[in-house]
């Protein structure tokens, strides 16, 4: 089987598996192209690493949203599944475990760090797709999905403390709230970032985001 059909049964399986409708099948495009474009910046990019990478690296997103204790993180379990796939695919193994490197390492709380420069792309790439307006859109289609509110009345921290587990990974995705993940998530992108295509996209997006967020504040606060 060549590297096109590989591809094609890649993008089957996740099609398939990806019902989460701010982590379907248009997120894992929009990851694909962010990293074939960071790709053009950086030297000795493996794409035959970085692509499957790209379509598999939320391929354990439905378990872990489905989770109510916080436990599974679909990094980790996404690699453990995209290496059965991989191998079903006939990839060497050397590649398999390359690629399972990039999805174990692009969560951004998993504290995992990413040591190769497909696995950065990925990280960077996905990071970017939260941030901006695309990461606006995704955000609210995320609250809508779990029927989260705006906002919420407790403290920062007390919510912190309550709803989150190890690595700031979420127990009830229901009581998380989109100034929440603004806070908490999406300030901190742009430094965690590791190419410098990727911070220079990131400080634009992040630029707009702030811009939406203040002004919702004050429109839910009646002051516009």
């Amino acid at each position: 089987m060549n590297i096109e059909a590989k591809y094609k049964r890649i993008l089957k399986i996740v099609q398939d598996k990806l019902t989460c409708s701010a982590h379907n099948l248009d997120h894992v495009f929009r990851v694909y192209k962010l990293c074939l474009l960071l790709a053009k910046y950086e030297e000795d990019v493996d794409l035959e690493i970085l692509i499957p990478s790209a379509l598999l690296h939320d391929i354990a997103r439905v378990e872990e949203s489905q989770d109510k204790t916080g436990k599974i993180d679909h990094a980790i379990l996404g690699s453990v599944i995209a290496e059965n796939i991989l191998r079903n695919l006939e990839y060497e193994e050397e590649k398999i475990e390359k690629i399972k490197h990039c999805i174990i390492t692009h969560r951004f709380r998993t504290g995992n760090e990413p040591n190769s420069i497909e696995a950065k792309i990925l990280f960077d790439s996905d990071k970017l797709d939260v941030i901006g307006a695309s990461g606006i859109a995704r955000t609210f289609m995320l609250a809508g999905q779990f029927g989260q509110r705006l906002t919420v009345n407790d403290p920062l921290n007390d919510y912190l403390k309550s709803n989150t587990v190890e690595n700031g990974r979420l127990k009830d995705v229901s009581k998380h709230t989109p100034f929440i993940e603004y806070e908490v998530k999406f300030k901190k992108i742009p430094d965690k970032l590791y190419t410098k295509k990727a911070k220079e996209i990131g400080k634009e997006r992040l630029n707009f985001m702030k811009e939406y967020f203040d002004r919702l504040k004050l429109e839910i606060d009646g002051m516009k």
